[in-house]
């Protein structure tokens, strides 16, 4: 088996000291522009790779990133958002070295817990803030320990409130909800539902509102709401107590894919035809939205693309300190064929 090469050899190749080969890997200052080439050069020549650990402890930096999640398991697996932008986080940290720590913890009470944990021993360099909520207490928290974050949506605050202390990469999905809600008004539906995630979620609420505005300017009411929490299951089961009533609604929202797949499978047990008897809409345009039958009008918001642009934002935030929001295209309607007019009284 070929041996490794080893910084000893970079050195002895290069002419120079070891001191001065890891001084030219990592950027640091000391070394002039032509032997900084030069011995990178020699190091990709001899397939020359330094170890993580080592240089962890000569930069102070773990070379990894944190997203902590506080969803059930269950739930977080038949989610296809979070696959979708941890894709998307990947694709960028394989090009830059970068490793992603994912923790998965069942109850808010234990994230502080992760988080003093993940800053006391070191083992990120910043974090991904995900599913906020009204009056985040993550955000001081990551704030007094001082480990760079970026959020992922815009924190509660609006003018004259306190400077927000990370970057924001954000997609605007409240068009989506509009647009799709005003979908449904112009196809004649006058009773519409909406099954929607925790209220504690910032997303979920504003989207809610989205909701209740746009059937209020066209004079409907937003009285059919069930909070849920994104499962399947939950979704089957609040479809299930909305066709249930006796004036049941002619369509309903939801607030993300597998709730409104769950939606269509019961809405086909009880012998419904969709879209003649119901119409069913879902959120985040997932690959299954479009093999579905029928296929599945969806709000797309591509995570995929949310995931690159928060890992490029959080890299140049951990290594120059600062960096701009951004805010991504909003989402925006997929119509398909489990849209269509409102059945005739």
């Amino acid at each position: 088996m070929k041996r490794k090469a080893t910084i000893n050899d970079v050195a002895k190749a290069a002419g120079v000291s070891k001191g001065l080969v890891s001084f030219a890997l990592n950027d640091r200052p000391g070394v002039s522009a032509e032997n900084r080439d030069r011995i990178r050069d020699i190091a990709q020549a001899l397939d020359y790779r330094p170890s993580v650990s080592a240089r962890s402890l000569s930069t102070r930096t773990s070379y990894a990133l944190g997203l902590v999640i506080a969803r059930d398991p269950e739930i977080l697996g038949a989610d296809p958002f979070f696959p979708s932008f941890i894709a998307g986080v990947e694709r960028v940290f394989l090009h830059e070295g970068r490793a992603l720590v994912l923790s998965v913890v069942g109850d808010e009470q234990h994230e502080a817990t992760v988080y003093r944990t993940l800053a006391a021993d070191a083992r990120v360099d910043g974090v991904f803030l995900t599913d906020l909520r009204h009056d985040d207490p993550r955000i001081p928290l990551l704030h007094e320990l001082g480990m760079p974050a970026v959020t992922l949506g815009r924190p509660e605050g609006g003018a004259g409130s306190e400077p927000r202390p990370f970057p924001v990469v954000t997609l605007d999905d409240t068009p989506g909800i509009v647009a799709v809600t005003q979908h449904l008004i112009d196809l004649g539906h006058r009773r519409i539902a909406h099954v929607i995630g925790p209220h504690r979620m910032l997303h979920a609420s504003r989207r809610n509102a989205a909701f209740a505005q746009t059937l209020a300017a066209a004079g409907l009411p937003a009285d059919l709401v069930v909070e849920t929490d994104f499962t399947a299951e939950q979704g089957a089961s609040a479809t299930g107590r909305l066709l249930d009533l006796a004036d049941r609604p002619t369509a309903i929202v939801y607030g993300n894919d597998p709730m409104a797949i769950a939606g269509i499978g019961l809405a086909h047990e009880r012998g419904l035809r969709l879209p003649d008897d119901l119409s069913i809409t879902g959120f985040d345009d997932s690959e299954l939205a479009r093999y579905v039958y029928p296929a599945l009008t969806s709000v797309r918001t591509d995570p995929l693309r949310w995931g690159e642009a928060a890992a490029r934002v959080l890299l140049q935030l951990v290594a120059e300190g600062s960096a701009a929001d951004v805010d991504l295209e909003p989402a925006r309607v997929v119509t398909r064929a489990s849209t269509g007019p409102a059945p005739r009284a």
